[in-house]
C-alpha cells in the first residue's frame, strides 16, 4: 500500500514522481472504437480509480471475476469528497491524475469507480486517451425495469443527482416510474469513517436515507445506490430502512462489463495481485479494514 511520492493535492500531477511502477494487467476495447490488446491475457492490468475507498466495492466484484488480473487501486483522498469539488476543477484534476497514472502504469483498462467523476469527466477521458474506460453511473434503467410499484429512488451525492447525465438517464429509462432523486452531502464521508473504524450513529445515517422512502399511492420499492461508497453501509441502510426495498448496486454489472472487454480470463499467475496508492500521502492504518476486500491480504 503506497501513499505516493510528492503532493497530489496540487496540480499538475506531472510533478508527482511518487506513482512508482506497479503491477501488471491486460487488454481491451470500449465504446465505438476497437482497441488492440497490449499485454498477454495472463495478467491484464486494471486501474481502479475513486475519490476514496468507495471504489473498493467495485474492485471487489471485478477481482472475483478476474482473478488473473493485476490491479492498481488509486484513492484520490487528497480531494475527497468529489461532490464538493467544482465541476471544471474536477475535470482538470482527474485528467491530470489520469495522465500521470497511465504514463507510469500503462493499464489495459481503467475503471472510474465513482459516480460523480464518471458523470462529469468520462467524455473528456475517453477523448484524451486510447485506453478503454469503464465508468460508474446510476443504475436507473435496471432499477426502473425491476420496480413493481414503479416508485424508485436514486441515492447519490449532491453532485451526481444534479448532473444532466443523471437526468437524461431518467428521461430515457424511467419507463413510467416515478423517480425521486436524493442528494446526500454526508453519506459518503460516513461510509469512509465506518470503514476506518469510526461508525456513524444511526440517526446520522437515517437522516440521509429517509428522503428515499416515499409513500403516496405506492411505496418506494427500489433504491439505486448511486455512489460506490454507499454499499459499504448496506447492512446499516437495510437495518434503518422504514420498510424493505431492493438495493441496486452497480458493481456486479461493472465487473461483467470489464470481464467482457478483457475477454476470457486466463489462469491466475504469480503476477496477479493488487497495489494501492493514496494521493494525500497521509499515513493510513487501514490494514484490518482492507483485508476483506483483498482476500485476507493487505495490498502492496
Amino acid at each position: 500500500m503506497r501513499n505516493g511520492g510528492t503532493d497530489f493535492g496540487t496540480l499538475p500531477l506531472a510533478c508527482a514522481p511518487g506513482l512508482a511502477p506497479h503491477s501488471g494487467h491486460g487488454p481491451v476495447s470500449i465504446l465505438a472504437a476497437p482497441f488492440a490488446l497490449k499485454h498477454t491475457m495472463s495478467a491484464p492490468r486494471i486501474l481502479v480509480f475513486d475519490s476514496g475507498l468507495g471504489g473498493l466495492t467495485v474492485y471487489r466484484e471485478i477481482a472475483k471475476a478476474r482473478p488473473d488480473a493485476r490491479f492498481l487501486y488509486v484513492a484520490d483522498d487528497a480531494r475527497f469528497p468529489y461532490g464538493a469539488v467544482e465541476q471544471s476543477r474536477l475535470v482538470v484534476r482527474v485528467l491530470a491524475l489520469m495522465e500521470r497514472l497511465i504514463e507510469v502504469h500503462d493499464p489495459d483498462l481503467v475503471v472510474v469507480a465513482c459516480n460523480t467523476a464518471s458523470t462529469i469527466v468520462l467524455p473528456t477521458l475517453r477523448a484524451r486517451f486510447t485506453v478503454p474506460f469503464v465508468g460508474t453511473v446510476p443504475a436507473i434503467k435496471p432499477a426502473c425495469a425491476a420496480s413493481r410499484t414503479k416508485r424508485v429512488s436514486v441515492l447519490g451525492t449532491e453532485a451526481t443527482v444534479k448532473r444532466e447525465y443523471t437526468l437524461a438517464l431518467i428521461r430515457e429509462f424511467a419507463a413510467g416510474c416515478e423517480v425521486t432523486l436524493v442528494g446526500s452531502a454526508r453519506l459518503a464521508a460516513l461510509a469512509e469513517a465506518e470503514l476506518r473504524g469510526s461508525p456513524a450513529e444511526d440517526v446520522a445515517i437515517a437522516a440521509e436515507l429517509t428522503p428515499c422512502f416515499v409513500e403516496n399511492a405506492a411505496r418506494t420499492d427500489t433504491v439505486v445506490l448511486a455512489c460506490t461508497h454507499y454499499p459499504l453501509l448496506l447492512d446499516r441502510l437495510t437495518k434503518l430502512a422504514p420498510w424493505p426495498v431492493d438495493w441496486i448496486d452497480p458493481a456486479p454489472a461493472i465487473a461483467r462489463r470489464v470481464s467482457d472487454l478483457l475477454g476470457s480470463p486466463g489462469w491466475k499467475s504469480d503476477k496477479a495481485g493488487a497495489e494501492m496508492i493514496f494521493t494525500s500521502q497521509r499515513p493510513h492504518t487501514l490494514s484490518r479494514a482492507l483485508m476483506p476486500f483483498f482476500g485476507g491480504r493487505v495490498p502492496a
